[in-house]
């Protein structure tokens, strides 16, 4: 292709000139027809398609243009003449395909226990004091309710699920008043439209440990409900339905959300903040998946890729550094470094361009790059032994502005535009020059993105990027993150705020 120009063509007799071109033609239709390639007309995964694209075929279904009004004032009149139409439209998609709804589906079968539990303890809960006359009660309380609750109880190499029996008391006070003891409850996640809200609550049969195994399961491991279930069955003999273990798992993730919070403060006050996103997916809805990590602290959020949803992480209290990628939203910040690594990627493409000219200038600006990050990675700090470079560097983006070439001159102006952002790890030796430590905490979340294809609800995506911040988190802090976990369900369950990481 490099060797296609002006004067061979113009030496080129009229037969080879059309060979040429035929040539051409079945290379350019090869090339096509790779585009056109996604997973429902090859072998390609899902997880390759690209997001924008469902997206403008979700909009072509919802607003069709071939739909006429005769044909809406049609599907309404057949409305009219049967009612029942409302509930079978609900559930069928724009193709005429029946849709199912998630969750279970009415008049399946339920899921009860059949036996009742063996080797199991018991645990008395006696009413303490008299809530009218404050009055110490004396025992000899009456039981009035009781449950069973199973806990994953973690030994010396072993690992085993164990059964207790809660006992609740009542106890009249000599003042006249009856004193009922209940199992506690805490937070309460509401979303509209939902029959039975999700509720924080000792009055389980999941204990505490045993929600956080399952939901390590699930968002840490990327095993799906009916895995888990399978699982349990299989390891531990212990049977659960696929209600209770979603329950548990969004459990874990509400009981870190005060602690989340917490964090968001205290990444205000740290010195040097990466900060990254990737797409996620919600169920039809194409949202993105956020990052702010620093040497102690990891928080993720998923929502939109505007400045809005940057700034419930980075908020106007920070006065650190930021180390980022080029994104526009990032670049009102004074105090950012910008990643190398991304204008090392796009220089390297450059030089497998076609374009003699583009193959030059891009290795021209590999080499001053790379010779950059080398000379501050040696410790040659200061402006002075970076000079150099930076001269040849910043001559390259200017021949490189002028070009014809399409990708060259975008690369150049893009340093050239973020010029200070580019050069800040030379004038502040302590920054980084790539922004890795964001792509590495996002990396593993694009892994459990492809197994689970993202989430379905805002609850369940709020749940996720709180338990992963914790868990992070206390991985960055050299803290078992599994038994504060645990601790965090049990407080909230009595309505009591999550004791801080350290």
């Amino acid at each position: 292709m490099s060797q296609i120009n002006h004067e061979t063509l113009d030496r080129l007799r009229k037969h080879e000139m059309i060979d040429l071109t035929l040539r051409l033609r079945d290379f350019s239709i090869d090339l096509y027809e790779q585009l056109k390639l996604n997973s429902k007309n090859s072998s390609k995964p899902p997880s390759s398609d690209s997001p924008f694209q469902k997206i403008k075929e979700a909009d072509d279904h919802t607003d069709s243009p071939n739909q006429s009004a005769n044909d809406i004032q049609d599907h309404a009149d057949d409305n009219k003449k049967d009612p029942s139409s409302d509930s079978q439209t609900k559930n069928t998609s724009a193709g005429g395909e029946h849709k199912r709804s998630p969750g279970r589906q009415p008049g399946s079968q339920g899921f009860g226990r059949r036996e009742k539990p063996v080797d199991y303890q018991i645990e008395h809960h006696y009413p303490q004091q008299c809530v009218i006359c404050n009055r110490l009660l004396a025992p000899g309380a009456n039981p009035h309710s009781g449950f069973y609750s199973f806990e994953l109880e973690r030994r010396p190499h072993e690992v085993t699920i164990t059964c207790t029996l809660h006992y609740y008391y009542s106890q009249t006070c000599d003042c006249g008043h009856e004193n009922v003891q209940h199992p506690a409850s805490g937070y309460e996640s509401i979303i509209e439209g939902r029959t039975r809200n999700l509720k924080l609550s000792e009055y389980t049969i999941v204990g505490p440990m045993l929600a956080t195994f399952i939901a390590s399961l699930s968002r840490r491991s990327g095993m799906s409900r009916k895995k888990i279930r399978l699982f349990l069955h299989d390891w531990f003999g212990f049977d659960l339905s696929i209600g209770m273990i979603c329950k548990s798992i969004r459990e874990a993730g509400i009981a870190c959300y005060p602690v989340v919070d917490d964090l968001i403060d205290q990444l205000q006050r740290e010195d040097k903040v990466h900060i990254d996103e990737t797409p996620w997916y919600q169920k039809g809805v194409f949202c993105w998946v956020w990052v702010a990590i620093s040497q102690n602290i990891a928080i993720y959020q998923i929502g939109t890729r505007k400045k809005q949803q940057l700034l419930n992480l980075i908020t106007k209290a920070f006065f650190g550094w930021l180390i980022t990628d080029g994104y526009g939203a990032y670049r009102s910040y004074e105090k950012r470094q910008r990643c190398l690594a991304h204008l090392i990627r796009k220089a390297i493409a450059l030089t497998g361009a076609v374009d003699k000219q583009a193959q030059k200038a891009g290795d021209w600006l590999l080499r001053e790059l790379r010779s950059l990050i080398k000379l501050m990675a040696q410790g040659e700090a200061g402006m002075k032994p970076c000079r150099p470079i930076l001269a040849r560097l910043k001559r390259a983006c200017n021949l490189g502005s002028q070009s014809d070439h399409a990708k060259l001159k975008s690369l150049a102006k893009e340093i050239l535009n973020d010029w200070d952002a580019v050069v800040a790890f030379v004038k502040n030796p302590g920054l980084p020059a790539t922004n890795n430590e964001a792509e590495r905490a996002l990396r593993w979340v694009v892994l459990y993105r492809k197994i689970t294809f993202g989430t379905r609800t805002d609850e369940g995506s709020h749940s996720f990027a709180a338990l992963i911040s914790v868990i992070e988190t206390c991985s960055l802090r050299n803290i078992e993150p599994w038994n504060y976990i645990a601790q965090s369900i049990s407080r909230g369950r009595k309505g009591l705020a999550p004791l801080p990481i350290e």
